[in-house]
């Protein structure tokens, strides 16, 4: 491609609605252009990184035995109303009804689809296992889009689904995805780690994030010091810190005026955070639940949600739910006479003596509280994990970094199939629902990711197998005829071999050529300028120093960086 004739509109001033790097740059390097919020168009060179990407991805899955499908983004609600789902996954959907007043929605996610398809046509045992994946724009409505690309209400996915027989070819399956990811991320130059995680709105019984550490990250993830445990904080197990024994004393209620935070308790009360219990009271589908935690403590509400059955919607209760459940003012809740549908108690909170809790009237605690002689409620772990507490695999401690994700596998097993009637004819003549897993990637979150790992003061530094152009060949004065000539047959040469390569043609100064390739992250660079006439030329790799070479040397040099990159011309 020749620079002179392409849309290419750069910037050096960093726009004031970016908010990361990856953000910035691809504003900068005139890779996207907002719309609206949470919506970007692609331009020339975004789309060309992408479609990189989309390719990784294709020849990785279909190499593990994966077929490729489009389903429709319009998606009919009797499907979602089939699953269950369409009154409970929130109000991220995009709803909207036709000239007929029939309802549908803008595809989130695919598992009806593909499951009603798989009901469809297949109907037998010989048939499977079967795994099928699109390449396709999802639409979610985000509350809040931020980071560019990395959380907008409209992005590419890719996601693929197996139909299996039984549990047996589900694990194989996921472990064939597992492979397939760990490769796409490799090829991608991205450093993603393979974390437990919990399978939220999607369902089914495991699943596993591609993790990439990043300061941005919206996600908390637990690390091991010593072993290879990696997990979702949503997911990651607490351990238990037993208080030590003490025998049990008599219930005290104290006057606390104007005391509610756990910091003003501490203070009034002259102890630590680990001898009181907050009670924290939620609104679950309706449903008004209490949840209790050590003082020092925060409630995981995944996991109060798993335990709830999977509830869409949980959120803090109003201050008049508050007051029907404890006929006190916000910050006075505690677990002895509340008015709830259910009490859910940290196992830890199970384990401590005479502490310190809400009395459920304005302005009074009370001391001494005891879980088993003054209340009860269903036991579980309802808290967030914490720096320093052992790893759930070996016993060592833990750590916790920010991450993003980029991939998700579920073990979905027959949550889909059942509810769907989903099934094939087994070995037996019988009629059994397929066992499904689900494997996603976000093909723009991924773009976005390896920008955060991939860039300099300068720019973007892609690997060589994203970029948009592999070559950036510019002549420094493009009025003069040998440079332009050398140049030309350089371009020309390097198309022939298969490199992408692109002829900065454009009227302007070198120093700004070589600033726009630097920008857009072009891996190699190779400058045609008055050496040309000593027969020499300038070869640079993106993140190295100008070397001086011959010019008939150039093309080798190229062939050589491929080799080095594994890249195949």
């Amino acid at each position: 491609m020749k620079m002179a004739n392409m849309l290419v509109s750069t910037l050096r001033e960093v726009p004031a609605e970016a908010e990361i790097d990856s953000h910035k740059l691809m504003l900068r390097a005139g890779m996207i252009r907002k719309m609206a919020s949470g919506i970007y168009n692609y331009m020339p060179l975004g789309l060309k990184v992408l479609k990189n990407i989309e390719e990784i991805v294709r020849q990785e899955m279909n190499d593990a035995g994966a077929q490729e499908f489009l389903a429709s983004a319009i998606l009919p609600a009797e499907l979602w109303q089939e699953s269950g789902r369409w009154d409970v996954y929130g109000e991220e959907m995009f709803r909207l009804k036709d000239r007929n007043n029939r309802e549908f929605c803008l595809g989130p996610t695919h598992e009806e689809v593909f499951t009603d398809m798989a009901r469809n046509e297949i109907k037998s045992y010989k048939q499977l296992p079967v795994n099928l994946y699109q390449i396709q724009t999802k639409y979610r409505d985000e509350r809040r889009p931020r980071f560019g690309i990395m959380r907008s209400r409209e992005f590419i996915m890719k996601d693929a689904y197996s139909f299996d027989k039984d549990q047996e070819g589900l694990d194989v399956s996921f472990d064939k995805m597992n492979e397939a990811y760990v490769k796409i991320f490799n090829r991608c130059g991205i450093n993603a780690k393979c974390v437990e995680a919990d399978s939220g709105a999607i369902g089914g019984s495991n699943s596993a994030e591609f993790m990439v550490k990043s300061e941005v990250g919206e996600d908390d993830v637990v690390f091991c010091n010593a072993c290879d445990y990696a997990a979702n904080m949503e997911k990651a197990p607490s351990t238990v810190d037993k208080a030590e024994k003490e025998e049990a004393k008599e219930l005290v209620k104290t006057e606390t005026p104007n005391i509610r935070t756990i910091e003003e308790l501490t203070s009034f009360f002259n102890t630590s955070a680990k001898k009181f219990a907050k009670t924290l009271i939620f609104n679950a589908d309706g449903k008004i639940v209490a949840v209790m935690v050590r003082g020092d403590r925060e409630v995981n509400e995944t996991k109060v949600s798993n335990d709830l059955g999977g509830i869409a919607q949980l959120e803090m209760a109003s201050a008049e739910d508050v007051f029907k459940a404890t006929n006190a003012a916000i910050g006075f809740a505690g677990p002895i006479g509340i008015k709830i549908d259910e009490l859910l108690v940290d196992e830890e909170v199970a384990n401590m003596y005479n502490f310190i809790v809400g009395a459920n009237e304005t302005g009074f605690h009370l001391e001494n509280a005891n879980y088993g002689r003054d209340f009860e409620g269903k036991v579980g772990d309802y808290r967030n994990i914490t720096i320093g507490e052992k790893c759930p695999a070996c016993g060592s401690e833990i750590t916790i970094a920010r991450g993003t994700e980029v991939g998700h596998i579920f073990k979905l097993g027959t949550k889909y199939s059942e509810t769907m009637k989903a099934t094939f004819m087994d070995e037996n003549g019988k009629d059994k629902p397929f066992v499904m897993g689900c494997y996603g990637i976000g093909v723009t979150r991924t773009m976005a990711s390896v920008i955060e790992q991939h860039h300099d003061e300068y720019g973007i530094t892609w690997p060589l197998a994203l970029a948009p152009y592999h070559v950036s060949v510019i002549p420094v004065n493009i009025k003069d005829e040998e440079q332009m000539e050398i140049a030309e047959k350089l371009y020309n040469e390097l198309r022939a071999l298969g490199v992408d390569a692109l002829l900065d043609n454009r009227n302007e100064r070198a120093g700004v050529k070589f600033k726009d390739s630097e920008l857009i992250g072009i891996p190699m660079r190779i400058t045609v300028g008055k050496k040309i006439g000593d027969g020499e030329i300038e070869f640079k790799l993106r993140t190295k120093e100008v070397e001086v070479i011959r010019v008939e040397d150039v093309i080798n040099k190229v062939k050589e960086e491929f080799k080095k990159n594994n890249f195949k011309l």
